[in-house]
């Protein structure tokens, strides 16, 4: 080859390229074709005319078969116009239709261009100034002259033809003009770069060179930077904002300076808005993407089983061979350096004695890195707008494709809420939205990333479970006890996981080419150049690389391994303080402090011992990846220079590490894609078997007329029947049913063997026990569930025509304002609004709310109680103008006040009136007035009973039992004291929105955050810490960097001395002894920065959560709880890895960079000034990047969450959405969100692709300039030429990676900041030895108050007033007083979790002298709703592992849940029963048991109980009261505040408390005798006076 050849010059009148052996040395001489005009090479222009004069007529004629031609719609348009436009009206509109001025410019400069170039060409045929030597020149001159004509005609036809047809002439006339100003190029240029040819047409004079510059215009200049025509994708829809991508010329797409103005106004303004970005380009739409790929991607609509990734290929195909281009184009750039180094440092070696001009290949250094960063840059933009659009579809695809499934009843291991709630309703003000996904709105990369990896260990776990069933593997997933939020919330939870952690994957895996392609292909051409300078040699060290090939294989296994380990490790701190944090209030309120910081401590332990081991496993892989290339390098050698007996030369030794190089970081790149490539694999198949494998809807799995005609009604069905004949329904298509909650799990199916019609414009009770199918009928008539028909005569019915409305009893409610729920779509009309909000109970819900019905509810109704979400879903189906309302046990979530109130005002009010109601529930007796027709069910899913209620109560005893029950809770409710206010979970601003404010960090990180964690890191030897450190990454880049050196000094000596005096064992051992020590350096430094990062990852952990821990109830209250699990898991996470890893690498590439520079000045000290200015003017884009890049990578973030929550509330809505018939408008909608974070994410990826080209060409700008200097300007030999070109390619590289690093550092350094902000928060007093009580305290519960005042911040209102009283020991008093009394502000004060003034004393302690830890573990609080962990009963108990067995079971049976369950039930809890997250499984009385219980366990002297709502059944409320009465110790100390007065009249004594004062105190009989009293006012007021009255005085039975 040419670029290998010698150096001996070649004779004869054209040589391309200069090179002997002449393989192409003598390519199309003047002699070869003398023989034949036809083969001269000024003819190839000519051909190339005629060619595409014959395919412009082929294009013409198929243009006008296929279509009339735009033409012809134009004149009718024009036809049809009353008025003639004007000429200027019509030019304008012809400039327009091609793309606006400057297009028009541009062409026409051509067009001018084009005649000059023919009128020279005439002048050049008229003057006979030509070369005459070649045969039939004047032919050949005429030829040239008929082309230059043709470029005329066609720059003629381009500004004047319809724009259609100009486009195509405008790419003839590219190509043509780009094949003559080749020839010319090649005749009269290249000979310019050689030593020894001279130009071809020099006779012509200045003519030629005229010509040349005309062709360069037209040909290169005019193609490179002309715009690019908008033509919209669609022509009906054009976008709005044209995107600048799309009308980018070449030159501008290629260096994607169309980002320029966006760069810039991203450094100008605080922060870069969605708005500010680039607008969308039309084939990035959502709806254009569906267009476009759902044919080939939806089994729907390609009802074939092909596999999703086939799909994928079909639909991107043209992509994909454009990135295999690319690849392929990038892989021949590559070694393009080492072929210029060697080509020049052979020309310094033979003093000057080459063919080709030395400039040449200086040039070739500069723009060829130049031209390989332009092909992987285009790489990486197509691979990512790829990326985007494969998100987008596969989003897309999934929601729709969910839209269709069925949604199947799940089944948990644990005790199931369903069945709780059959036990008792769940109170009015008891959220059951109590926890959030905890992630702030604000993302990070390293929340992303964090988010990565746990969804890992869930990627691996679906690989185990390949050999269940289809249908089982599509929808069993882990259980999740909390089962009766979302009705399939494991299916909620998986359609999540395809569309986060399964997609970040497939776009993790998405560069398969450079494993196909890239990898082999370089290699190849690796090896190729090797044996082309080193002779068989090379392969030698290729066989070393195939050996050791395994041993990466190995240790990624073992690195793959320790991770997974370490995730779960992960996992379960993760687990352990989400559960911490969500129960923080608990744990301040017992002091449990110090004993949950220790056990974090322990769980954070056990992760570091797996991360540690993590990362020294990474240290062994780094360093065998390094050798491998090293020891392939050092065989290599010592085969040339001792058994092959050549000589090594710089230009051999520098060319060669180059491509040395490239083989090791081609290891690098193969190996750590592989595991990507593996999960990629893995979360394409599961989301293919989620399209192939998931149960549909019946009417989705008909595939033509005959198979949906089973599912139509009779024609003798009147249409507009509600009902069901002589069928069965089951939740799964194999008729064999599938689990259903509840706490004997069966197999069910709804049997209807007769039929059942619904009473049209009434109301329809269906009614019946846990488990019986109440719910399962309404999804029956809602084509829900499989139908089964027993006979011809068999039907389901539910008429659409008039609109179906649907109120599910999990309370669906989108992430929306409270109005946008109830709305959900339909038109506003105020009166009718204002009715249901009336009727539905919410108007003091929507006063408590700042914005009212403005207020957005959250993700998952987080900021509304379980009631509130009740009323809201309930709002939305009567406000619906549908005929027929589904209402599924919406009186459940209800507390009796409310429920009475909808029975009342709703159901018997005027916008119900008429209208078709179904209703199940379980509150028969409330809703026994409103009863028109009733549907009793018994529990074998059969239909015990229709008709009236009474025959449906003698029917079932069970019924009838029940409802005497429900009627004692509801006579119960009359009496409470005070109606319990619902906060909302986060008081919203007025403005309604959730964005509670935190810090959002704009621009760099703070020193404040980097000295913490440098300090962090450094421990209690800074000095020691960072001199290691340091030291050893220095020795180890000034080893690297001696070992290039080594290498040139080696091959000068066989320069200096005679090559037989040279002896190769001692260069290649002293070589190799360098390698060794730049290993032990490396290991060195990396170890100490390893413990370092252990140090402060233990360190900021321990201090976090400590600060936390230890702050106070006041910053809880305002603080989301999710924004501080976010803090102690994701950013916690980010210092294990991002922060750690960046730091390191960055410190690590700024001593090579340093050194690398070094290195090139003191061999050119003059290139000291030029080098600094690259590095400014790197540093300068650098900073602009990453200015804009931060603001563009908050709003990615911004507009990614909102897809993911309105698919996660559309998936956990599905049925609502189906039964309201909303699909549609949700598609719309996700279009819509995605297109947001689309055009977000594109920005993000141009962005980086903007810094990289620059850099890149800055950096290939510096080698070039040093490579000049050192040619041309400075007297350096071939050895120290070649080590300073190499230390110089090497630090431009470099310089990228540096700006790119320093962003991500920046980026993740974040999770630092916010880390810090938490470390400074308020905190309550630290625990001091002063303020440990005795051991025997407290001996008795005596409590004694003086001057008591407490409020809740310092500069806000007091919230208790001087109170003082006395309570001896054993006393039971019981606290009422309306709401906002100051009864809860009372019991914090007690505990001193708010601030007071004033003094208690309790056994004789002052509790102010007291630690908080001390005095809260000896006061036992049971709240009203309270607080319970995810894990057994046991560990709920006794948290800790303080108490054996025995003691526990003692306690629950003293708190009396024994006596509520019989020993044989099924579903009875002991110790090792699972308790879900917040007791989510269990029912309020029972949470009120076990929170009894652990107060007994805890054996306080005082107990302060918050009794329940009347929402807790009365059986469970008759066993607490006992309870409470006969398992305490006497010397116990009871404080109730209480709700209901039968609670209290029995206690020692009676508090009233009215606006934090005590107004009366005393025994209850003796406050009863003062008239006009409150506490008599309050008795006489109730229902109950006698009753009362006894139990005050002792007399009650």
């Amino acid at each position: 080859m040419w670029i290998f050849g010698s150096n001996t010059p070649v004779s004869g009148p054209q040589i391309v390229l200069g090179a002997n052996p002449p393989s192409f040395a003598t390519f199309v001489s003047s002699e070869s074709i003398q023989h034949s005009t036809w083969l001269h090479e000024l003819a190839f222009p000519v051909y190339a005319a005629l060619l595409s004069v014959v395919i412009l007529l082929v294009q013409l004629v198929v243009s006008a078969l296929k279509k009339r031609n735009e033409t012809e719609e134009e004149e009718a348009t024009i036809s049809t116009s009353t008025e003639q436009p004007t000429l200027g009206a019509r030019f304008q509109k012809h400039l327009d239709g091609m793309g606006g001025r400057e297009i028009f410019t541009f062409r026409l400069a051509r067009l001018l261009s084009a005649a000059a170039l023919v009128c020279l060409s005439v002048y050049t045929i008229l003057a006979q100034q030509y070369t005459q030597d070649v045969p039939h020149a004047t032919h050949l001159q005429f030829a040239l002259l008929g082309v230059c004509d043709y470029l005329l005609a066609l720059s003629l036809l381009s500004v004047t033809v319809n724009p259609a047809f100009g486009r195509v002439v405008v790419r003839h006339l590219a190509l043509v003009s780009f094949a003559l100003w080749a020839v010319f190029a090649y005749r009269d240029l290249w000979p310019l770069a050689t030593f020894t040819l001279q130009p071809l047409d020099s006779a012509e004079g200045w003519l030629i060179w005229t010509k040349i510059g005309i062709l360069t215009f037209v040909a290169v200049v005019v193609p490179l930077f002309v715009p690019r025509q908008y033509i919209p994708l669609d022509p009906k829809d054009p976008a709005a904002t044209v995107n600048p991508e799309q009308t980018a010329s070449i030159i501008s797409a290629t260096t994607y300076a169309f980002l320029d103005p966006y760069v810039l106004l991203g450094y100008r303004v605080p922060h870069l808005s969605l708005d500010q970005l680039p607008a969308l380009a039309d084939y990035d739409y959502t709806k254009n993407i569906v267009k476009k790929s759902f044919l080939h991607v939806d089994p729907f609509m390609t009802r074939s089983k092909s596999h999703l990734f086939f799909g994928i290929i079909r639909v991107f195909w043209f992509e994909f061979i454009i990135l295999a281009f690319m690849l392929v184009l990038r892989v021949l750039a590559t070694l393009i350096v080492p072929i210029g180094i060697y080509r020049l440092l052979n020309y310094l070696a033979s003093g000057g004695n080459d063919i080709v001009r030395p400039w040449v290949w200086i040039a070739w250094m500069g723009f060829g890195p130049l031209l390989g960063s332009i092909a992987i840059q285009w790489y990486i933009f197509t691979s990512t707008r790829l990326m985007v659009q494969v998100q987008a579809m596969i989003t897309q695809l999934v929601f729709e494709h969910s839209l269709r499934i069925r949604v199947k009843a799940e089944t948990s291991g644990t005790p199931s809420a369903s069945a709780a709630s059959s036990v008792a309703t769940t109170p009015d003000n008891a959220s059951i939205a109590e926890h959030s996904d905890g992630a702030d709105s604000t993302a990070t990369d390293d929340e992303t990333q964090t988010a990565m990896s746990e969804g890992t260990s869930a990627t691996k776990a679906s690989k185990s479970k390949k050999s269940q069933a289809p249908s089982e593997a599509s929808t069993a997933v882990a259980d999740q006890p909390k089962d009766s939020q979302t009705k399939g919330g494991h299916l909620v939870g998986k359609l999540n996981n395809l569309v986060t952690t399964d997609l970040n994957n497939m776009v993790d895996g998405r560069d398969i080419l450079f494993i196909f392609i890239y990898g082999p292909f370089q290699v190849a051409m690796c090896m190729l150049f090797l044996s082309r300078i080193l002779g068989w040699s090379a392969f030698v060290g290729l066989i070393v690389i195939v050996v050791m090939f395994p041993i990466p294989g190995y240790l990624s296994k073992l690195i793959q391994n320790a991770q997974v380990e370490k995730m779960k490790k992960t996992d379960a701190r993760v687990q352990t303080v989400t559960e911490t944090m969500n129960v923080i209030r608990m744990i301040k309120l017992f002091g449990w402090e110090p004993k949950t910081n220790d056990q974090l401590a322990e769980k954070r332990e056990e992760e570091l011992v797996f991360q540690k081991r993590f990362k020294f496993l990474e240290l062994l892989n780094a360093n065998v990846n390094f050798v491998i290339p090293v020891l392939t390098s050092i065989v290599t050698y010592m085969t040339f220079t001792l058994i092959m007996k050549k000589q090594l030369t710089a230009a051999l030794v520098f060319s060669s590490m180059a491509v040395f190089e490239l083989l090791q970081e081609n290891m690098h790149m193969i190996f750590g894609m592989l595991p990507m490539m593996i999960q990629a694999k893995v979360s394409l198949d599961r989301t293919n078997e989620f399209l192939h494998k998931t149960e549909l809807l019946d009417r989705y799995t008909a595939k033509d007329d005959a198979e949906l005609e089973p599912l139509l009604p009779p024609a003798d069905v009147d249409p507009t029947t509600v009902g069901i004949r002589e069928a069965a329904f089951t939740w799964s298509g194999d008729n064999d049913g599938t689990l259903t909650p509840g706490r004997n799990q069966r197999n069910f199916a709804l049997r209807i063997t007769e039929e059942v019609i619904f009473k049209r414009g009434c109301i329809n009770l269906i009614v019946g026990p846990t488990g019986s199918g109440k719910t399962s009928m309404l999804m029956a008539l809602l084509g829900e569930m499989h139908y089964i028909p027993n006979g011809p005569d068999s039907y389901f019915q539910l008429p659409r025509i008039g609109g179906v409305a649907y109120a599910a009893q999990e309370s669906w409610v989108q992430n929306e304002t409270i109005r946008d729920n109830i709305l959900f779509g339909t038109p506003y009309d105020e009166d009718r609004y204002n009715k249901v909000i009336d009727q539905c109970g919410l108007k003091r819900d929507l006063e408590l709310f700042d914005a009212g019905d403005k207020t957005e509810v959250g993700e998952k109704g987080l900021t509304l109680s379980g009631g509130q979400k009740a009323r809201i879903t309930l709002a939305r189906a009567v406000y619906s103008p549908a005929e027929i309302l589904l209402l599924d046990d919406v009186l459940a979530a209800l507390d009796v006040h409310t429920a009475k109130w909808i029975v009342e005002k709703c159901f018997k009010g005027d916008l119900i009136h008429g209208r078709t109601v179904l209703l199940v529930t379980h509150n028969v007796y409330i809703a026994r007035p409103i009863a028109d027709y009733v549907v009793s069910l018994g529990t074998d899913g059969r239909i015990s009973s229709q008709g009236t209620l009474s025959k449906a109560l003698s029917n079932d005893k069970a019924l009838a039992k029940e409802i005497a029950k429900e009627e004692k809770v509801a006579d119960k409710a009359d009496h409470t004291v005070d109606d319990t206010v619902v906060e909302p979970a986060a008081p919203p601003k007025s403005d309604g929105k959730l964005i509670v404010a935190e810090e959002i960090s704009e621009g760099h990180v703070g020193w404040p955050a980097l000295k913490l964690y440098f300090a962090s890191l450094s421990g209690d030897s800074p000095i020691i810490f960072w001199s290691l450190f340091l030291g050893a990454m220095l020795m180890t880049r000034l080893m690297q960097t001696a070992q290039a050196w080594y290498l040139g000094y080696w091959a000068q000596q066989y320069e200096i001395h005679d090559p037989s005096e040279v002896n190769p064992v001692f260069y290649l051992s002293i070589y190799s002894s360098m390698t060794g020590f730049e290993i032990l350096f490396y290991v060195v430094g990396f170890v100490v920065f390893v413990y370092g990062c252990l140090r402060a990852s233990r360190t900021l952990h321990r201090e976090l959560i400590q600060s936390v821990l230890g702050t106070t109830l006041r910053w809880l209250d305002k603080t989301p709880t999710s924004r501080i699990i976010t803090r102690c898991t994701q950013d916690i996470q980010a210092l294990d890895g991002p922060v750690s890893e960046y730091l390191g690498w960055l410190i690590d590439m700024t001593v090579s960079m340093i050194i690398k520079f070094i290195a090139v000045i003191v061999i050119a000290p003059m290139f000291t000034v030029p080098g600094v200015l690259i590095s400014v003017l790197g540093a300068w884009c650098g900073q602009l990047y990453i200015k804009a890049q931060l603001s563009v990578k908050r709003e990615m973030s911004n507009a990614r969450a909102p897809v993911l929550g309105h698919f996660g509330a559309a998936v956990a809505g599905l049925t609502s959405i189906r039964a309201y018939g909303a699909e549609e408008s949700f598609k719309i909608e996700s279009y819509k969100r995605i297109d947001k974070y689309t055009r977000a994410s594109r920005s993000f990826y141009n962005l980086n692709r903007w810094v990289c080209i620059r850099i890149e060409s800055l950096a290939g700008l510096f080698a070039a300039a040093l490579a000049t200097y050192l040619v041309y300007g400075g007297r350096v030999n071939a050895s120290n030429t070649g080590f300073s070109l190499t230390m110089a390619v090497g630090f431009s590289n470099m310089i990228l990676w540096w700006v790119r690093i320093l962003n991500e550092f920046e980026v993740s350094g974040n999770s630092l900041e916010r880390i810090q902000q938490y470390l400074v928060i308020e905190q309550e007093p630290k625990a001091t030895k002063e303020g440990v009580p005795p051991a025997y305290w407290p001996a008795s519960g005596e409590l004694v108050i003086e001057n008591l005042s407490a409020k809740y911040s310092e500069d806000g209102p007091k919230v208790l007033h001087d109170i003082s009283f006395t309570v001896k020991s054993g006393e039971r008093v019981g606290i009422v007083g309306r709401t906002g009394s100051g009864k809860s502000s009372l019991t914090l004060a007690l505990l001193r979790c708010i601030i007071t003034e004033g003094k208690v004393v309790y056994d004789g302690l002052p509790t102010d002298s007291l630690n908080l830890d001390a005095l809260r573990e000896n006061i036992t609080i049971i709240p009203q709703a309270p607080e319970l962990l995810s894990g057994t009963l046991r560990q709920n108990l006794d948290p800790f592992g303080q108490h054996d067995d025995a003691v526990l079971n003692d306690a629950l049976r003293a708190a009396g849940l024994f006596s509520l369950q019989a020993e044989d039930d099924e579903g009875r809890i002991t110790l090792d029963s699972q308790i879900s997250s917040g007791g989510g499984n269990l029912s309020v009385g029972q949470r009120q048991i076990l929170a009894l219980a652990r107060a007994i366990v805890r054996q306080s002297k005082l107990l302060i109980l918050d009794e329940a709502t009347s929402a807790i059944d009365y059986e469970t409320d008759t066993v607490i009261q006992a309870s409470l009465r006969q398992q305490l110790g006497k010397d116990v100390t009871l404080l109730t505040v209480a709700h209901r007065l039968q609670t209290i009249m029995d206690a020692d004594k009676i508090m009233v408390l009215d606006a934090g004062r005590i107004v009366e105190f005393d025994k209850p009989s003796e406050l009863l005798k003062i008239n006009n009293g409150r506490l008599k006012a309050l008795v006489d007021e109730s229902g109950e006076k006698e009753h009362l009255y006894a139990m005050a005085n002792g007399t009650a039975s």
